[in-house]
């Protein structure tokens, strides 16, 4: 096989997991919209992690809060966890890598915040003990994730919600994880602000 015949085929499969993940995640995603509004509404954050790409998700995500999206409005709260490379280091450092976002979560979660838990494996040591130390706080959870949701989708609890995209390869996880954050920024603004004409 040549390589623009390859190329070719990368598009193919991206557009066909996206066409099956907009049947199975509107819902979750209007439901994690909605869950971050209110978050937004009570005065809460929403606190983002993730790794490696997962990680740069968290970061564009927040960023795209605390900026803008596609119009201007007010800045909304939000960080993303894997951001400070000083505490990270630190609590890793000090304590184990499993425990770099749950710390920032015990330091500064609320009850009205909303935690963007993405993991397309949905394994990841550091980001379920994140979700644990979300639920000690009283946080709800938001899944972001892929294969089935892994350990991550067991430990969500009635209030939380899981946007698990039905695909297994990596890539293709990761780029419907990018659709659905750009879905839920755009209904963020469209749920604070009104549709635009």
């Amino acid at each position: 096989m040549d390589l623009i015949s390859r190329i070719a085929l990368h598009f193919e499969d991206s557009v066909r997991a996206q066409q099956a993940s907009s049947e199975a995640l509107a819902v979750p995603i209007l439901e994690a919209t909605e869950l971050m509004v209110r978050s937004l509404l009570a005065n809460g954050k929403i606190l983002a992690c993730g790794n490696g790409g997962s990680a740069a998700d968290a970061q564009h995500f927040a960023s795209e809060l605390v900026s803008h999206f596609e119009r201007e409005r007010p800045e909304l709260a939000a960080m993303a966890l894997s951001a400070d490379m000083v505490v990270l280091s630190a609590v890793a450092n000090d304590y184990a890598w499993e425990q770099v976002f749950a710390k920032q979560i015990r330091a500064i979660g609320q009850a009205n915040d909303v935690l963007l838990a993405i993991s397309t494996s949905g394994n990841s040591a550091n980001v379920l003990a994140a979700v644990e130390a979300a639920h000690e706080r009283d946080m709800r959870v938001i899944a972001l994730t892929g294969s089935g949701g892994g350990k991550l989708a067991s430990m969500l609890a009635d209030g939380d919600v899981l946007i698990c995209v039905p695909h297994d390869r990596t890539a293709r996880i990761q780029e419907i994880h990018i659709l659905v954050i750009h879905c839920i920024c755009d209904g963020i603004d469209c749920l604070l602000m009104g549709e635009e004409s």
